[in-house]
């Protein structure tokens, strides 16, 4: 029987929506199915609400979080993945500093993955000649702890 080393992930969160973010959203699919529920009399009425308003939750949840994972020797954010071994220099932004990073200092080539209700992020040189990416930029809520993560690495 051969041994595989499983490892726990050093770090683990998903950026989900907060509740506030669900409510306009959510008010929109139920005013399209009112819409076309108005058009549609009778039986059929109920079958926009059945349709509209799942696909508005599966909507929300699918493009509104994101993964946030180092674990194996590897930072995942998102579907994106890089070995540790090929960062380098790890900056933390808090909520009120991170508008410089977003804004007039952020390299077109960056990879980014900025969700806006969280407040730190950390921005990853990438070390890596063959990648044309100089950086990673992302939300993390415990940005100074997975800082640290990275650079025990």
């Amino acid at each position: 029987m051969s041994e595989t080393a499983v490892t726990a992930p050093e770090h683990k969160e998903r950026l989900y929506v907060p509740w506030w973010g669900w409510l306009l959203p959510l008010a929109a699919g139920v005013l399209l199915a009112a819409e076309i529920h108005m058009g549609f009399p009778g039986v059929r009425s109920w079958l926009p609400y059945v349709i509209t308003v799942p696909l508005t939750v599966l909507l929300i949840l699918r493009m509104g979080s994101a993964k946030v994972e180092l674990s194996g020797g590897e930072l995942r954010v998102g579907e994106a993945h890089i070995p540790v071994g090929l960062l380098g220099e790890v900056e933390v932004f808090t909520a009120q500093t991170k508008r410089q990073a977003m804004g007039p200092n952020l390299d077109p080539a960056a990879f980014v993955t900025h969700r806006g209700w969280i407040g730190p992020m950390l921005r990853v040189r990438v070390n890596d000649p063959e990648d044309p990416t100089p950086y990673w930029l992302f939300s993390t809520r415990h940005a100074e702890e997975l800082a640290q993560m990275i650079r025990a690495r």
